[in-house]
């Protein structure tokens, strides 16, 4: 079935058809680096990797750009904080992002663009505006004038007493009118700046990401992406100045946007307290757990993340990579994942089915006797667990890396089941069966095959 994808500003699912299939082009907005980032906000990343990956298996070329916003007055803020410049500010909290990302398994982007590189791109994208009547000079400021482009609203629905009351940007008297929202304001000394035609100045946040898009993937992409809470403003008002700088041509093919994650039914925010740091996380739980957890919910829908949301994730990808330990001496062969994981997938993404068929594979896996069956299923479920992210590790490395494993004496393990091995050999069974229960004592479970007595630390 062909790739279907909810589009925001439709609101309805379409058939992806790219303007051009030899060239794909995918825009995800990226983190704010000035901190560390909440579990929250790895849920973009995580879920537009899933589509990341489905693409590069259906077109020659995907070109995927996420940004990274390192001007922001949040950056001042620490900057001044710490007394230390913005890059100090902005390369620490970069890297700790994109080690976060690594260890969930979510593949670098084509492109990372960085807002400060752009700052030419920037300035020239605002005169074009200004030129074509939809921007206005005004105290050092310029503005992107809202009334001169008649669809703004059309991404987030919202009337304009909506629109206005939710702008990050309070009323100001030189506004022309009180949507209006700032392309450039002026820099006082202490804080960075670039010179411009307007004065010593800085970015606004929406045109950070239309001049990036511009510069990399062209006046129209295919996708554009991020989180719920970026429809408005920032989506919509990227919507408006790409469209009016580029004398109406299309912006975006399809809008994607995931839902929140939220905290006993609250959304997720440092404003708010409720957070998880993503980095406080990976150092309890695997990422590729992280990610099956992230992934558990339909990318649309809330996802309410719980003391155990974790826990239970793990749980389920340790039966996963036991299922593919009891086949470690098996070839695979050569498979694509089933059409039931695809066409879940294909069905705008949902993982949750996807996921669910994955585990229907590892049953049948551990209940397979044929050795042809084995090797098929093994390589579907490798397969399907590549498109979605997971159980790329060898099994023994991933049982090895548990916290638990680290506490076990591997060489009291082995002498037991050495011990117990004799014991069997003898016929002494009662003797058989006391070593068992010191094995299950220290977590460890015992499984006897033809090719001896494996092990593995139980969760």
């Amino acid at each position: 079935m062909p790739l279907s994808l909810y589009n925001t500003l439709s609101r309805r699912k379409e058939a992806f058809k790219p303007a051009d299939p030899n060239r794909v082009t995918m825009y995800v907005c990226g983190p704010t680096v000035y901190n560390y980032t909440h579990v929250g906000n790895a849920r973009p990343p995580v879920v537009f990797d899933v589509l990341f990956r489905l693409l590069k298996d259906r077109y020659p070329l995907v070109v995927y750009a996420r940004n990274i916003t390192d001007v922001d007055d949040r950056i001042n803020e620490a900057a001044k904080r710490d007394g230390v410049p913005i890059n100090v500010i902005t390369d620490k909290y970069r890297d700790v992002w994109r080690e976060d990302m690594d260890a969930m398994n979510v593949l670098r982007p084509t492109i990372e663009p960085h807002a400060t590189q752009h700052i030419p791109q920037m300035l020239r994208m605002i005169e074009e505006l200004i030129a074509r009547g939809h921007a206005y000079a005004a105290e050092g400021h310029v503005l992107f004038h809202v009334p001169s482009y008649p669809k703004y609203g059309a991404l987030s629905g919202r009337n304009r007493d909506d629109m206005i009351a939710g702008a990050r940007v309070e009323v100001a008297p030189y506004k022309k009118d009180p949507a209006d929202f700032v392309l450039w304001k002026p820099s006082t000394p202490d804080l960075p700046g670039w010179e411009s035609p307007w004065g010593r100045g800085r970015p606004g946040w929406h045109i950070e990401c239309s001049a990036m898009i511009d510069a990399h993937l062209g006046e129209t992409i295919d996708i554009h992406a991020g989180g719920h809470d970026l429809i408005f403003p920032h989506h919509e008002n990227e919507l408006a100045q790409s469209t009016c700088a580029h004398g109406g041509a299309p912006f975006v093919g399809i809008w994607m946007h995931n839902g929140f994650l939220t905290m006993n039914r609250e959304k997720m925010s440092k404003s708010v307290g409720n957070i998880i740091s993503t980095r406080e996380a990976l150092q309890s739980t695997p990422g590729e757990a992280l990610r099956w957890a992230i992934l558990s919910a339909h990318y649309r829908q809330p996802l309410d993340w719980s003391d155990d949301t974790a826990g239970q994730a793990k749980r389920t990808i340790d039966r996963l990579y036991g299922a593919l330990d009891q086949v470690r001496d098996v070839t695979d062969t050569d498979e694509g994942p089933p059409e039931a994981f695809v066409a879940a997938l294909e069905d705008d993404l949902n993982t949750p089915a996807a996921m669910a068929e994955i585990s229907s594979l590892a049953r049948a896996l551990n209940s397979a006797t044929d050795i042809a069956e084995k090797a098929r299923l093994k390589g579907q479920l490798l397969a399907a667990g590549a498109m979605l992210g997971v159980l790329q590790q060898n099994p023994a490395a991933w049982f090895a890396a548990s916290p638990r494993a680290k506490l076990v004496d591997v060489a009291e393990v082995e002498r037991l089941i050495v011990a117990r091995a004799e014991a069997r050999k003898s016929r002494d069974f009662a003797e058989a069966d006391r070593v068992r229960a010191a094995l299950d004592s220290l977590g460890v479970v015992i499984e006897d095959r033809a090719d001896g007595t494996k092990w593995r630390v139980k969760e």
